[in-house]
């Protein structure tokens, strides 16, 4: 499902408005949300936007595809003073840096999601997963690799450090077009223990050793940016093996049938979720409140398991997660938190990457264009 990407100006959506219900606060009748593309906004849709649409005739939602370069943007628009996004989706780290800058609202978790079916505050529901004062959690996933089945030989890869020996598995691969992942999986096949890969990667010395392994098959990597890139150079064959979210590859494992097959090592878990742009009007922040309630509870963030592999991030979800919605396999196996895909899995450090990320992003452009 391709969902067309339309910016519309802050004046547009703020000049309508209508009322809650208890006519108490307008809410703008126009709402435009930020996220990834693909398969991704593709369930968000079914699972929070649509159903939210049904209930409240004459809204309009518009979807920008823009997550990828939310940072950046958030802050030309804070720059500028004209913030057009209402509601942004945003990985954990982004998340932090955001709230850090004060481009993001900050939350009382309790008073703006809604409990759990039992009671529970949804700040006790959502747990360790709230790493920032800004972030709403939706979903725990993973970066892992997909390979083609057609083009290993006969000794498939069990391992990410697949990626570096271009001798057993000759051919381009994909990687994503920027230093996250890619330097601390570098450093794990460079003999870095996995304990010690951000204490090495914090030294001048340990970003150099990521760069030189990294160097090993430069000439070999296809670098992307969207989410979709990689499932198609998959399913074109002009990758032998690329990396990805784990959703992206099921969608093309399971409901396009390529001959592709997922490769867990070393897989590395994230989280993605809501952050609301500092400043926004009231009408705008009274529509984004009543929807992030609304797409955060528990039903609904269950409900988002029907339609891709990505893991709730309320603990009173996790049982929900049933089957898909159109093939109606059982969607528990094809988490990246089931205990045989998680075997050995590497744990992103949130806080050190909203602490290193523009500098790294700075040399690792600088290593590309050398």
């Amino acid at each position: 499902m391709k969902l067309k990407t339309i910016l519309l100006t802050s004046g547009a959506i703020a000049g309508a408005a209508v009322a809650f219900a208890d006519g108490h606060a307008p809410m703008a009748d126009s709402m435009t949300l930020v996220s990834w593309g693909g398969a991704y906004q593709a369930s968000q849709t079914n699972a929070y936007s649509d159903p939210y649409k049904a209930m409240h005739e004459g809204l309009e939602v518009v979807w920008d595809e823009s997550s990828a370069e939310a940072v950046a943007k958030l802050r030309a628009m804070n720059e500028a003073g004209n913030v057009t996004w209402d509601l942004v989706d945003v990985v954990a780290s982004d998340a932090i840096r955001l709230c850090d800058e004060g481009l993001a609202m900050e939350i009382d978790a309790d008073e703006l999601l809604a409990a759990a079916p039992d009671g529970t505050p949804a700040s006790e529901d959502f747990g360790d997963l709230l790493v920032s004062d800004c972030f709403i959690p939706q979903i725990v996933y993973s970066t892992t690799a997909g390979y083609r089945t057609d083009l290993v030989g006969d000794t498939p890869p069990t391992s990410i450090c697949a990626f570096f020996d271009t001798e057993a598995y000759p051919g381009k691969r994909s990687l994503e077009k920027r230093p996250i992942n890619n330097m601390e999986w570098a450093l794990l096949c460079d003999g870095v223990a996995k304990d010690d890969v951000y204490d090495v990667l914090e030294t001048e010395e340990g970003q150099a050793q990521a760069f030189a392994k990294l160097d090993t098959i430069k000439d070999d990597v296809i670098w992307w940016s969207a989410g979709a890139d990689t499932p198609q150079l998959l399913a074109d064959g002009e990758v032998v093996m690329g990396t990805t979210y784990n959703g992206r590859l099921f969608s093309l494992i399971v409901e396009q049938d390529q001959p592709v097959d997922m490769l867990w090592d070393a897989q590395v878990f994230d989280l993605d979720g809501w952050i609301i742009p500092a400043g926004l009007p009231e009408e705008r922040l009274n529509r984004v409140k009543d929807f992030v309630k609304f797409a955060t509870d528990t039903q609904r963030l269950a409900d988002q398991s029907k339609y891709i592999s990505y893991g709730p991030a309320r603990a009173s979800s996790a049982p929900l997660v049933a089957q898909h919605a159109t093939l109606g396999i059982d969607m528990a196996p094809h988490m990246p938190t089931d205990p045989a895909n998680a075997t050995n899995t590497f744990l992103y450090n949130y806080e050190w990457w909203a602490d290193y990320r523009d500098d790294l992003d700075a040399k690792f452009q600088a290593w590309l264009a050398q």
